[in-house]
């Protein structure tokens, strides 16, 4: 329920955060400038190209900045709004992400340094969140291929089933006609995935896709000031995992085993993952 406390602190700190990007973006702008300056007095054709080089990635920064800034500015908003209703949920920040990406379902996954099994998750709507849990479950998916490959992923129609036998003819059944990932790295490191589901045509592919992922990785997740768990929005893999243990030990399997039989169980029935994790957990449930 809204809170006008919870509403403005939150507020207030989406507008710091608001700020902070977009004074980022004017400094980067006034390098990239600096840059394009230096270039018309280089005196050879090597250090002109050298110098415009440098000022593309310090405007490609900037804009990224500039993308930040109008997500938390988004989010701010909403924020604003929640707090003279009354009995409606918070707003999730993946929901102004998601319409940045022309769609009205997007999802987020944060993924081991060692391995693509999911961490963490964020998600825009319910139909997000259970598009990423058939991926986790079922072991393929955009964002896992996004992450491994660390390189846009796309499939639609058709090509879902092709692409991914498992995934494709689910996520289908949810309703979702077409998908599409962009890793999230940094300096070579690949953190996850973005992913959106059923975007407006044509968005996918473009530099928009991209600048918004990279906003998110700067400014969300590997900033010093950013929050990784986007405001608490976040569903994090861990009592999954701790139940994978609790499993292997039960069952004398490797944990990976025991992880698989907890996917396979919340498949089949139907349910989150993290469900069946809670009931093995709390010594409702025996796997095996």
């Amino acid at each position: 329920m809204a809170t006008e406390g919870g509403a403005t602190q939150g507020k207030i700190s989406a507008e710091r955060k608001a700020a902070v990007a977009r004074a980022r973006s004017a400094h980067e702008t006034i390098r990239a400038e600096r840059c394009e300056a230096q270039a018309a007095e280089a005196p050879t054709e090597a250090l002109r190209a050298a110098h415009l080089r440098m000022a593309e990635l310090h405007r490609s920064t900037a804009h990224c900045h500039l993308t930040a800034a109008r997500l938390q500015d988004d989010y701010a908003s909403r924020l604003a709004l929640w707090a003279g209703q009354r009995g409606t949920p918070r707003p999730r920040f993946m929901t102004g992400v998601a319409e940045a990406c022309g769609t009205s379902s997007a999802a987020l996954t944060l993924v081991g340094a060692d391995s693509p099994d999911e961490l963490t998750v964020a998600a825009s709507d319910e139909s997000a969140r259970a598009a990423q849990e058939l991926e986790f479950l079922l072991g393929e998916g955009p964002a896992r291929d996004a992450t491994v490959e660390v390189r846009p992923v796309m499939a639609a129609g058709p090509g879902l089933a092709v692409r991914w036998p498992g995934y494709g003819p689910a996520v289908t059944e949810l309703g979702i006609d077409e998908v599409a990932a962009v890793p999230l790295s940094l300096a070579g490191v690949c953190v996850g995935a973005l992913a959106v589901f059923d975007p407006a045509p044509g968005f996918v592919g473009t530099d928009s896709f991209t600048e918004i992922a990279e906003a998110l990785t700067r400014s969300m997740i590997l900033s010093p000031d950013g929050d990784a768990g986007l405001y608490g929005a976040a569903e994090l893999r861990a009592k999954v995992h701790q139940a994978a243990g609790m499993v292997s030990v039960q069952l004398e399997c490797p944990v990976a085993d025991a992880l698989e039989l907890i996917k396979a169980r919340a498949f089949a029935e139907g349910v989150s993952a993290r469900s069946v994790a809670e009931r093995v957990l709390d010594g409702e449930l025996r796997l095996g």
